[in-house]
């Protein structure tokens, strides 16, 4: 095998230096121990393949993820395809993305059941007073693990202050903040070229951080050419995976039948949620319950909370909304409720996902012939740098809500503050992973809630 620094050919990369099942056994671990919502799941990508691994370089790493901020959809699980992608083709993308996700909508799925058939009960409002306040001291590590390796002078630190000013502030639709940063990356590409170029430093505090084996220098692999034929071949199969459910459920249902509609509902969705699952939920909350009435207002937030505490991307909770909403219709009968609810979530998860899937499978070799292109890369740096700023935003989000969660007129809960400084020490201090850090508090509010 080729070292992966080695001035070969293109043709001569076509394998990859990493093992396929050493890439399924990271894809499948990181889909159970991926908690905390987009920034966390990709802290801990970068962990696990840049500073542990070393499968892929910093640079690679981060533009990937700058094209990934671009697209609709969950950011961390485009992230992932991607990764698989570049390593192992079409299917190591797709195969990285199932797993990625497999497990939270499992989780989603098997908790919404629960959920339909024991409502709220002390033992589930206890585990989720502890996760609430967890989540957001992981969010906000992961906030500045992932700003901290960004935004690497005062111009990018600006950008993330504006876009934080703007979605805070001003409460601008996220769509607008980011074509303001293309713009301003177009023309600070342009005039200020130095401050829109990503820094070759390595994360790690040591100056013998090991060579990647996807490094900087690596030619991308021979799948990964701008082939425009086989872009279109993808296009056309992803169309094609999305219009033959879609006419069958036409043809065997009607339009107007709650799967139809869901898939319908769902794929506009997966084109609408640029900026992840909280830019979204504004329009998944105007469609579920007051346009269509799957849902309540109350079951959506217990949703949202249940989002929160899976392992997959947190636009899962669309899973719970196909689940309850079918279950809630039984158009099956009512003794085939619950098969019902998890054809739903299914169904949804499916009309959900698949975008994301031809976002990366189409565009990835189009963001590989751009590697090292100023004129692409400020852009995309750009945007990163504004999305720092609106993930900053979610972080005062999970704040508000974990810790005045009945509002600020309700009082600031003191115990939930304690539980969040004390994850954040855990996290921070100590180096306690994601998953023991959600378990202890999960179990310290089951003991607050229940004793």
């Amino acid at each position: 095998m080729n070292s992966p620094h080695d001035s070969t050919s293109t043709e001569s990369r076509a394998v990859s230096p990493i093992g396929f099942w050493q890439a399924f056994r990271l894809w499948l671990k990181l889909g159970f121990i991926g908690f905390g919502g987009p920034t966390a799941q990709i802290a801990l990508m970068h962990r696990e393949l840049v500073e542990q691994r070393h499968w892929i370089s910093e640079k690679r790493f981060l533009h990937a993820l700058n094209f990934c901020m671009l697209l609709p959809g969950p950011e961390a699980m485009q992230l992932a395809t991607y990764l698989g992608w570049l390593m192992h083709r079409a299917w190591g993308g797709i195969i990285a993305g199932i797993l990625f996700m497999l497990p939270g909508l499992c989780f989603v799925t098997t908790m919404s059941a629960i959920y339909v058939a024991f409502g709220a009960t002390p033992v589930v409002a206890g585990l989720f007073y502890g996760l609430k306040p967890a989540i957001t001291a992981i969010v906000i590590h992961a906030t500045y693990r992932i700003g901290s390796r960004v935004l690497r002078n005062r111009v990018l630190w600006a950008i993330a202050a504006l876009a934080f000013i703007a979605i805070f502030g001003l409460g601008l639709p996220f769509p607008i903040i980011i074509t303001s940063a293309i713009l301003i990356g177009v023309v600070g590409g342009r005039f200020m070229p130095a401050y829109f170029q990503m820094a070759n430093a390595p994360l790690s505090a040591s100056s013998s951080h090991p060579a990647a084996l996807i490094d900087d220098d690596t030619p991308p692999p021979a799948h990964a050419a701008l082939r425009i034929k086989a872009i279109a071949r993808t296009v056309v199969i992803g169309l094609a995976l999305w219009a033959l459910p879609m006419a069958l459920l036409i043809a065997y249902l009607d339009w107007q039948h709650i799967y139809t509609q869901m898939g319908w509902f769902f794929t506009k969705a997966a084109l609408l949620t640029f900026g992840g699952a909280y830019a979204v939920l504004p329009y998944l909350y105007q469609g579920a319950i007051e346009h269509y009435g799957w849902l309540t207002p109350a079951q959506m937030i217990d949703g949202l909370a249940l989002g929160e505490g899976n392992p997959g991307p947190l636009i899962m909770v669309v899973a719970f909304i196909g689940f309850v909403g079918a279950q809630a219709q039984a158009p099956f009968g009512p003794e085939l409720a619950y098969t019902a609810g998890v054809a739903g979530a299914l169904l949804v998860a499916w009309f959900t996902f698949l975008p994301s899937f031809v976002f990366i499978l189409a565009g990835g070799p189009v963001v590989e012939s751009t590697h090292g292109n100023l004129k692409v890369s400020a852009p995309l740096t750009a945007v990163t740098a504004a999305v720092v700023g609106v993930i900053l935003n979610l972080a005062v989000f999970f704040a508000y809500h974990a810790l005045w969660p009945a509002g600020f007129t309700g009082g600031f809960d003191v115990t939930a503050a304690l539980i969040t400084v004390a994850a954040a020490i855990a996290l921070m201090r100590i180096g306690w992973g994601v998953l023991s850090v959600l378990m202890s508090a999960a179990l310290l509010g089951l003991l607050l809630k229940t004793l």
